[in-house]
């Protein structure tokens, strides 16, 4: 893949105000979950250089491969808790937006697992992952995660 633009070139100033916004939301809750939910909404985008960071991210803080290999079919695989599948849900819910699908089933799961303040940081979360595979995909961005963690 050839990248059509480098953002961070293009408009430094904001990508690092975007950069440093994406890491704070992420750190507002637990990695693992964050991870999950960096890879789900990435699979839904169908953005292949944001699911291959997160997977390389997700099992450096210690996810496991089964978790990872069976993120898309997640409802029916026994390894994820009630608290991940109502983030899960949410992702996918808040990711699939335009599909017209009612997000209240989804909603009522994340009220039952998360505080009110979780909540925004998780919803937040979702849209700064969905923004990040629009920036990828919109302009054929390719992050080597080795060399994206030998910069930082």
């Amino acid at each position: 893949m050839t990248a059509k633009l480098d953002p961070f070139a293009a408009a430094p100033s904001l990508m690092k105000s975007w950069t440093g916004t994406s890491m704070a939301i992420a750190s507002s809750l637990e990695p693992s979950l964050i991870e999950l939910v960096k890879i789900r909404a990435s699979q839904i985008n169908a953005c292949a250089n944001c699911i291959n960071m997160h997977t390389a991210e997700a099992r450096a803080k210690g996810e496991t491969e089964q978790r990872i290999y069976l993120l898309s079919a997640w409802r029916e695989a026994p390894c994820y808790t009630d608290r991940e599948r109502a983030a899960l849900g949410w992702t996918e819910a808040l990711t699939r937006l335009s599909e017209g699908h009612t997000h209240e089933s989804a909603y009522e799961a994340v009220k039952a697992q998360f505080t009110e303040e979780e909540q925004v940081n998780l919803t937040l979360m979702i849209n700064v992952i969905n923004g990040w595979n629009r920036i990828a995909i919109g302009f054929g961005l390719w992050v080597d995660p080795a060399a994206a963690k030998a910069a930082a």
